[in-house]
């Protein structure tokens, strides 16, 4: 049933697409931003072919009747005993009857749409269980979205588009993992939401820990497409979306190339929690990060290479730290992003190789340039840990940004935060930035049993 590639469908004939096959056959169920997905199979014709029942429960009472009691409605949890009581429903009242004829499939999503208020964290789960032939066992999607649109009717459309999108790609669009993806997100990513976590399982999508539908390259994949400005990978080699994986939680984020990953930046990662914790003076959690940019993909990339990414991706995680891999480099666009998801501090821990970027990038882009930059890298509750590194390196690094008229003072071979001396009317904004807390200097004492000659990866 899958499409050779050649076909470019808008929503309106996906929906009209799968109505028409009479071989496709499933229930809707659908809580938070209205019955969207299947409003898209029952307005365009022929959804009697398609649509076994389509169901709303929106109420917490009713939904818990149905589904089972539970803490977090708009959750992986809910979502997956919503897909279960579903599937285990549709199979039991048609398979004896249509079975040996029929693809049959679940939908469901639990959508916290934006609120009256405007008060809410807008984004949702969506899944669908389906048979890719009559009688075959079943495969799993699970999506996790951000909306992004400004309005609560805007938000359900774009939820309607990504339903039928997801519906039509599990049937239509397997033939690679990049295309798939691709499908999912047509007309609605990046620009109307994002899609920060996917889960596939079933054997339509073959071995989940290798090949092309390995979830870490797919992962990789939402970001190179920048169908998502960030993914998370936990330290234990797991997925969460930012709603998870941020929950509550205090940030420390490490950005570098990571060339050669090793005990270095693990002390460097360890000194910025540690530094974070103290600051606080309380129980809060505390998550450390590795920042890792994806590459930019050439025009003939399906985005399916990512071998040597995923290995620094590995080596990063036997340190013993999550990695957050985005597809811009810039501090204040992570600092921009991780704040959509926590009120809690923000800290970043960078050499001074990393501080000169941030002085010496083109901001012509923002219309305060390098003053606006700064102002939205700062702007709730983030400092940066500013680390040492050897002399000889500062001095290889001004060169490669071409920065002129630097200074610094030597102390035993190392260049701290606080003896650097930016050129020209930058000094002023630096050493308000440094009187101010905003860069924080990392001390002679603090420097973690630091070899000799600091790993110049571990902070570019």
């Amino acid at each position: 049933m899958e499409n050779n590639g050649n076909q470019s469908l808008d929503t309106h004939h996906k929906a009209l697409s799968i109505n028409l096959e009479a071989s496709t056959f499933g229930s809707f169920a659908e809580i938070g931003a209205g019955q969207e997905v299947a409003r898209w199979f029952l307005q365009v014709g022929g959804g009697a072919n398609t649509v076994a029942k389509t169901i709303c429960a929106y109420d917490k009472e009713v939904s818990d009747d149905i589904y089972g009691a539970t803490s977090r409605y708009v959750s992986e949890q809910r979502l997956q005993a919503m897909l279960d009581k579903e599937w285990e429903q549709l199979l039991s009242q048609l398979e004896k009857t249509r079975g040996d004829k029929t693809h049959f499939f679940s939908f469901v999503d639990t959508i916290s749409a934006r609120n009256y208020a405007g008060t809410n964290l807008a984004h949702g789960w969506m899944g669908i269980r389906f048979q890719a032939e009559p009688g075959a066992p079943a495969n799993d999607v699970i999506l996790h979205v951000n909306l992004m649109d400004p309005t609560n009717l805007q938000q359900q459309e774009a939820v309607g588009i990504l339903g039928v999108n997801l519906i039509y790609a599990a049937f239509h669009e397997r033939m690679n993992a990049d295309h798939f993806v691709k499908g999912i997100a047509k007309d609605v990513a990046p620009a109307r939401l994002e899609i920060d976590y996917i889960r596939l399982s079933g054997p339509a999508f073959g071995d989940c820990t290798s090949g092309q539908w390995n979830c870490r390259s797919l992962h990789a994949c939402l970001v190179a497409h920048h169908f998502a400005q960030a993914v998370i990978f936990t330290s234990t080699r797991a997925f969460q979306p930012f709603t998870e994986a941020l929950y509550k939680k205090a940030v420390v984020i490490a950005p570098g190339i990571f060339q050669q990953p090793e005990k270095y930046h693990a002390q460097m990662m360890e000194a910025g929690v540690l530094k974070l914790k103290r600051e606080q003076h309380s129980d809060v959690s505390v998550l450390g990060l590795f920042g890792v940019t994806v590459p930019p993909l050439l025009p003939h990339d399906e985005g399916t290479g990512f071998e040597e990414l995923l290995q620094k991706i590995d080596a990063l995680h036997a340190l013993g730290y999550g990695v957050l891999l985005v597809h811009e480099r810039e501090l204040y666009k992570m600092s921009e992003l991780i704040q959509r998801f926590t009120s809690l501090p923000i800290r970043f821990v960078i050499g001074i190789s990393v501080l000169l970027r941030v002085f010496e990038d083109d901001y012509r882009h923002l219309g305060g340039n390098t003053l606006r930059a700064v102002s939205m890298l700062f702007f709730q509750n983030v400092r940066i840990y500013a680390f040492p590194m050897a002399t000889v390196e500062v001095e290889e690094w001004t060169n490669k940004l071409s920065a002129t008229g630097w200074q610094w003072n030597d102390n035993a071979g190392y260049v701290f935060a606080d003896s650097v001396k930016p050129p020209g009317p930058l000094r002023f904004l630096y050493e308000y930035l440094l009187s101010s807390n905003f860069i924080v200097p990392v001390e002679s004492s603090e420097m973690m049993a630091m070899p000799p000659k600091a790993e110049a990866g571990a902070a570019q």
